[in-house]
This record gives structure tokens, sequence and C-alpha cells, in this order.
């Protein structure tokens, strides 16, 4: 398979953007992303989107936006699979690339939430459930995550606010990103202080519903010019894993086997270990599901992902740095364009551009999004390779 390069990223702030429609939110990742490219032209458009067709009213959005960017005549298709659609949509760009199918492919990830009530959007995200046993009955993703909370805090028994410190953690970081929804640090007492939205998920154990749009080109090096001007970036490992979609389904509701098992296996293409990585972009939607997706990496041991919360492991100095520019949480949840978020944001990490934010000689990062409770889990390895000459 040939090698592929992430030789372009594009992003627009996380936020609530009323007066820009979502072909125009779009567009302008789109451009953004190929002017970092050099201008590439794509021959393969992938969209990571999830309620285009229920919020916006926009299904057949691929083909929407070559149009709208003049790049009618190639490939274009909208990749759905809830939260891990853009993760999704980066895995059919990179087989397309490691094929040999296309030389270059536009990656994009692309929500519109805010034009629509909390309860309308509330609805929608709940078609990602099963509709007949699950939302049928009014089972909502942050109820359903309230849920795996309680059983959670029931089964291993952590201390009071056990969780407080990974959104303590994505706003620290969100503070030093321009793009991000939030950009202030929170005190763990104001974690403490916070009132509950489905208990015992508070405030700030949910990341909010925005808007955004971010993009990614793919590449295959061989056409790049000696001169490009970007640290390479390579996708080093890519996996996609499926589990069961309703949670009364699987003998442990607490153990994202998907999440394990793409993580193992991207990690096994890229030849290394996720303790060897230097970043880990997790699916932090709600805080309990960060404590299960270090548990799933084997970084912790089941129940003590909590752990890693307290410890300063997780801060862009510690051991393992996680939502470096915010997360979820801070960063704001784009819903369907989460996964392609986390490449641009892991990326300009391995490049060195993620300015005060920068985790130190970053070569190699782990980016995971997930589609509900990882019923559908999409992984890469990115990985730094020389300079520019």
């Amino acid at each position: 398979m040939n090698e592929v390069v992430i030789a372009g990223v594009g992003q627009t702030a996380v936020g609530e953007h009323w007066d820009v429609s979502l072909r125009e939110l779009a567009f302008a990742a789109m451009e953004a992303a190929r002017a970092d490219a050099g201008g590439l032209k794509p021959q393969a458009l992938y969209v990571g989107n999830m309620l285009g067709a229920a919020l916006s009213r926009q299904s057949h959005l691929a083909t929407l936006l070559v149009d709208f960017a003049g790049l009618q005549g190639v490939e274009a298709l909208t990749i759905e699979a809830a939260g891990a659609s853009g993760g999704a949509a980066l895995r059919q760009g990179y087989l397309a690339v490691a094929s040999g199918a296309v030389d270059v492919a536009l990656v994009l990830g692309v929500e519109k939430m805010s034009d629509q009530t909390v309860s309308s959007v509330e609805a929608a995200a709940a078609t990602g459930t099963d509709a007949d046993y699950e939302a049928e009955h009014g089972l909502t993703l942050t109820a359903q995550a309230a849920l795996l909370m309680r059983r959670y805090l029931h089964e291993f028994s952590p201390p009071p606010f056990a969780l407080a410190g990974f959104p303590v953690t994505a706003h620290a970081n969100g503070a030093g990103n321009k793009y991000a929804m939030f950009q202030k640090a929170i005190k763990p007492e104001t974690y403490q202080k916070a009132g509950y939205v489905s208990e015992p998920l508070n405030m700030f154990d949910v990341a909010p519903s925005a808007d955004g749009a971010a993009g990614v080109v793919l590449a295959n090096p061989a056409i790049l010019p000696e001169d490009f001007g970007h640290r390479r970036v390579r996708v080093a490992g890519s996996s996609l894993v499926t589990d069961t979609l309703a949670l009364h389904d699987r003998p442990d509701p607490l153990a994202f086997h998907a999440a394990r098992l793409s993580i193992e296996r991207a990690c096994a293409q890229a030849g290394l270990s996720p303790a060897d990585v230097d970043l880990f972009e997790l699916f932090d939607a709600y805080s309990i599901y960060a404590a299960l997706s270090l548990e799933a990496a084997g970084l912790a041991e089941r129940g003590q992902g909590w752990q890693w919360a307290q410890n300063g492991a997780l801060t862009l100095t510690g051991k393992m740095p996680i939502a470096t520019l915010g997360g979820l949480k801070a960063r704001g949840n784009p819903g369907g364009a989460t996964g392609v978020y986390q490449a641009v944001e892991a990326t300009l990490q391995l490049r060195g551009q993620a300015g005060g934010n920068q985790v130190e000689g970053a070569r190699t990062a782990l980016i995971q999004c997930l589609g509900g409770p990882a019923s559908t889990a999409a992984t890469h390895v990115l990985a730094a390779g020389s300079d520019p000459a």
C-alpha cells in the first residue's frame, strides 16, 4: 500500500455560526486545507457529517460541496457514523490514497447545530441509538452516558469528583486555542459547584454541541514537490471497528470493546503501543467516556481510568497529554466533524505548530472518535517525518 501523508489542514472556529450556512462553513475549511496543502486539487472528497439531513434539511451533502467549491466531476461521498463520522471519513480517505485509487483526497468534517433548538438537536442525535429499543423510549446520548457513569461509580467506588480532572484539563488547554468555543480555564471548585445535566453528569461533564468544519488533504508523498513546506506527517495506522448499537446487548457496558480493538489494530499497523505515543486525542464528549477510553487503550486498568484525571498525567507536560487544544469539552463538540478536528489538531502538534499548547517533542499521536458509546470506533495513529528541506 502507498504511504499516506497529511499535506494540508484547515479549520473554522467552533461555536454558534448563526450567519453562516452549512455549505459556507464547509467551504471555509475546504479552502483553508487546500491552501495549506499548496493548492493541491483533490480527486475525491469524503465528508463526515452526522445530522445535516435532520437539522439542515440537506442530504447529498458531498455532491453539494464539490459543486459549491467548483470541483465538479470528482468522486464525492458523505460518510455517516454518528460521532465517529469524521474519523470514518478519514478512514475512507486514507484507504483511497493508500490503495492507489487516488493520489489526493480531501477529507472534511462539518456540522451545523445552532440553527435548531436544543430539544431538536437532542432528538436528532438520538437517531444514532437503537431507534426501536432506545430512542423510542426517550433515551438521549446524554442520558445514556449518565447511566454509564452511574454504573461506573457504583461498580468501582472512586472518590467524589473523581472525573473532574478531565474537563479541568480540557478547559486549561482550550484557553490557548483561538478556534475553541470556550477559551477560559476552570478550577476544580467550579466543577464541584456545577449543576447536573443528567445526574450524575454535571454541566462540565458534557461537551457542548456546536457548529464547525475541519478539513485535511491526504496525499501520496510521491506527488509532493521536494520543497513542500511542512514537516511530513503520515497516517501510520488506521482502523474502524463496530460493537453492538444498543448498550443492553453488551455483556459489559463499561468495556468499550470496539474502542479497544480499533486502538490495538491501528497501533499494530503503526508498529507501536498506545503507551508509546506522545499524545492522545480521545473522545471526551462526556467525562466518563474519557475514563473508559483510557481503559480501552490499555493505559489504565479496568475501573482505574479516573486516576489519570487526578495526578497531572494528562496535562501538556504530563505522561499522556489529552485534549491538547481543548478536546470536545472546551473546543466544542461539532458532531460528525469531531474526528477531522482531532486530525487537524494532532497534525499541528506533530508539525510543532500548536503555539502555547505545544507538546514538547511530539512525534506520534493517537486520535480516536466514537459513535455513541463506542458503537463505532475510528482510530488513527499519526507520525511525524522529516522537516522540509
